[in-house]
């Protein structure tokens, strides 16, 4: 910010000299007017103003060193990351064997794993369950010298826990939360940890937990942590609430509460409020940390790719880069996201990554899977429900002839919109008539795949924004989006490898599903300026934007730790090639290492902890 100099004002004085004549009778003529008065002296200069502080407006990330894979190749073996400033450690979220590994990071150029943290195993012993019972860790946080966990259950659609350890290791307790805790966090002021419940159906969709949140409060400590369910029940049918905008819940769903599935967790400056994505209904929900109740539940509309700025390509078979308009509609449906206060307004930043609803069981054959309430085998998979479908797949009868004409001649054909995958339920002229959907979630009869009766399409709707977006939570609307950004700005460094997915480099591969898929979002003030991190999980890399102005964002650096060298596995094993960026963790300069800022992402495909250094310009 530049210095202002203090504003002087002169002042002046003139003085006019009238003669009146004072006698009795008519008075007389005006005199002659005197000559001016001397102009008055200047005031006293007022006292300088304290000097403002320069803005850097721009940072660079620089590549500092990364893990050997903690895992196997794309086996989410490095998935949410925490750091713990007094011990220089990262705690990280091993899937693949359920546990939390921790990570020394004193020299960042070369982190080492040197523990692990079995928390099934913790929690199962302490509260007496069976051996076994307890099944995936999905998430870490860390608020001062405490680490919570987000643990679901063996049986996914039961209820899991949230653990707590102290950042040296040692269990606390544990507290029962809902079906399947995903993201957990602490609030702001460290008195609340909150877990989304993503209440995900079971493989064949015949069980469907209800989504929630969980909140602890840990005022009176861990011996005697206080859990409450922040549940949506009121927005059921004849509730007491209602849903706000274009909410997506699928006609399978046997209730709202059942079908709304938290993803994230952020939380407002002053820890009154919790936000939680809510990624398949494409929708944000609102809580009160105090009360622990729900009360908005927000659905975030949809991004015109029609629109000037809003370019994507749309195909894997168009021959590479193609990024244009089409009459198509992107469904947010944002996944990680964080969130920032200017002026007294809180604004949420998103990744909007977008994501499908697919049920799937294991089956022999046909008579197997149809055994099983399957409607669609195909090598191994029986389809018990799936909620998208390539537009090319539609008869032509399928389209309103309005849409037709938006879309041009031939924009089924593979190199058009014929691979973009859509999603089934949004855009129909009457969803109720598409009676298929509240069974198999699809628009055609099978095995013929003919036509169902009452599915035509006014609109087309794909999965995700392949951009970010900030939210005025105020009015709900977008201030921001980056549009066709990512795309483009990869599409210019990485060439071939454009649209690449993050187990194989083959490029524009990704092109007819979410594209560069925005997946996790790190926010941070740094001289002046605040930053927004953000992750894409297919193409890899971190782009950055300077946010500071959440209605007039930039573009500020694109960095990514892949290699494109002798193939994606090949890479990994090489040890020089990060794959899949899942999270994102920033380390100010005060609990840094090295003095200066870090930037930790974990890569659930490569299994690998990466460290970057974060330079102001």
């Amino acid at each position: 910010m530049m210095t202002r100099n203090p504003l002087f004002a002169a002042v002046g004085g003139l003085v006019l000299a009238m003669a009146l004549a004072g006698c009795e009778g008519d008075d007389g003529s005006d005199g002659t007017p005197g000559p001016a008065g001397a102009p008055g002296t200047d005031g006293a200069p007022g006292a300088e103003g304290a000097p403002g502080s320069d803005a850097n407006a721009a940072l660079a990330l620089t590549f500092l060193g990364r893990t050997a894979p903690l895992g196997a190749f794309d086996e989410s073996a490095a998935e949410i990351v925490a750091y713990h400033p007094a011990t220089v450690r990262a705690f990280v979220v091993n899937a693949e064997v359920g546990k939390v590994d921790i990570v020394d990071l004193q020299d960042p150029t070369a982190p080492n794993r040197i523990d692990t943290l079995d928390v099934a195993a913790d929690v199962e012993s302490a509260e007496g369950l069976p051996e076994g019972a307890m099944g995936d860790v999905n998430s870490v946080d860390i608020s001062g010298d405490t680490l919570a966990v987000a643990l679901a259950a063996d049986v996914a659609q039961e209820n899991g826990y949230l653990a707590f350890y102290s950042t040296d290791g040692t269990y606390l307790s544990a507290v029962e939360a809902g079906a399947l805790p995903d993201k957990v966090g602490f609030s702001p002021d460290g008195r609340y940890a909150v877990s989304a419940n993503e209440g995900e159906p079971n493989d064949d969709y015949s069980v469907d937990p209800e989504g929630s949140l969980t909140i602890v409060d840990l005022s009176a400590g861990f011996d005697n942590l206080v859990a409450t369910t922040a549940d949506f029940t009121a927005f059921n049918v004849g509730g007491s609430k209602t849903l706000t905008g274009p909410v997506r819940v699928s006609a399978k769903a046997e209730s709202v509460a059942r079908d709304l599935e938290p993803e994230f967790v952020a939380f407002s400056a002053d820890s009154s409020t919790v936000y939680a994505t809510l990624q398949e209904n494409n929708a944000v929900a609102i809580a009160d940390l105090a009360s622990g109740t729900v009360s908005a539940v927000l659905g975030i509309g949809f991004k015109d790719y029609g629109l000037p700025g809003n370019e994507f390509d749309a195909s894997n078979r168009d021959g590479g880069v193609n990024i244009r308009n089409w009459s198509v509609y992107g469904t947010y449906m944002p996944d990680g996201f964080d969130s920032y206060e200017v002026a007294g307004t809180t604004y949420l930043v998103t990744a909007n990554e977008g994501d499908g609803r697919e049920y799937v069981t294991d089956a022999a054959d046909d008579a197997a899977c149809a055994a099983q309430g399957g409607f669609l085998f195909d090598d191994g998979d029986c389809f018990h429900y799936l909620d998208e479908l390539r537009v090319k797949d539609l008869d032509p009868s399928q389209f309103t002839d309005e849409l037709k004409a938006r879309l041009g001649p031939d924009f089924q054909a593979n190199e058009n919109l014929g691979r973009l995958k859509m999603i089934t339920d949004l855009g129909l002229v009457d969803s109720d008539a598409c009676v298929t959907l509240a069974t198999t979630g699809q628009p055609l009869l099978y095995p013929d795949e003919t036509p169902a009766a009452g599915c035509v399409y006014e609109a087309l709707y794909s999965f995700g924004a392949r951009s970010f977006t900030i939210w005025d939570t105020d009015t709900g609307r977008p201030v921001f989006d980056s549009g066709s950004d990512f795309e483009v700005i990869t599409a210019q460094q990485l060439g071939e490898g454009f649209n690449a997915s993050n187990d194989d480099d083959e490029g524009d591969a990704r092109s007819d599903d979410k594209g560069p898929e925005p997946e996790a979002v790190e926010i941070a003030e740094l001289g002046g300026n605040v930053f927004a991190f953000i992750a894409l999980e297919r193409v890899g890399g971190i782009m950055v934007y300077n946010i500071t102005n959440p209605q007039n964002a930039s573009f500020v650096q694109y960095v990514s730790s892949r290699a494109f060298s002798e193939g994606a596995e090949t890479d990994v094993a090489a040890g020089i090639s990060d794959l899949g960026p899942e999270d994102i963790k920033f380390v100010p300069a005060a609990d840094s290492p090295t003095g200066e800022p870090l930037l930790l992402v974990s890569n659930e495909v490569s299994g690998t902890l990466a460290v970057y250094s974060v330079t102001l310009l």
